[in-house]
């Protein structure tokens, strides 16, 4: 169920610079992410199918296997947050929200897509995210064909 999001005549459209700052972070979240699959995938290979030091990664099963649960861990990390409350942890630090165009949490096929639309643009050399600098509403490829956009949200009021 999508969750509807309050101040949204307080946010205004995200800027490049805070993109990439929030996708730095969540970089360094996803590396770790990734360790932890590799050495369980490593461990899988090693214990339970029983190979030997020399043969592990080296058939083409293995390595496929591999890159797909790194695929599919990336993609469930992104998908979790965005999904849940349109935050990950790089996100919040940054103080930015995906939402939908109408202020409501995105949905799973919009996550889907948003990352897909991600890695097109970290191919074509980051031109999706650089498209934020001539776009008037600051949209990046992810947000056009995601029909979703990234918000950056006011900062708290201390005074509370």
């Amino acid at each position: 169920m999508q969750r509807r999001f309050d101040q949204l005549d307080d946010v205004w459209p995200a800027g490049l610079g805070r993109r990439l700052g929030a996708m730095l972070y969540d970089g360094f979240l996803v590396a770790a992410i990734w360790l932890l699959v590799t050495a369980l995938h490593l461990v899988t290979m090693r214990l339970v199918l029983g190979l030997p030091p020399e043969e592990v990664g080296s058939g083409l099963a293995q390595v496929l296997s591999l890159r797909g649960l790194l695929l599919l861990s990336a993609y469930a990390f992104f998908a979790f947050f965005w999904v849940r409350g349109g935050m990950t942890l790089g996100m919040q630090a940054w103080r930015l929200r995906v939402q939908t165009l109408d202020g409501a949490s995105i949905t799973p096929v919009q996550a889907m897509v948003r990352f897909l639309m991600a890695w097109v643009s970290l191919a074509a050399l980051g031109l999706g995210y650089w498209w934020t600098l001539f776009d008037p509403q600051r949209r990046s490829w992810g947000d056009i064909v995601s029909r979703s956009q990234v918000v950056v949200l006011p900062k708290p009021d201390k005074r509370r």
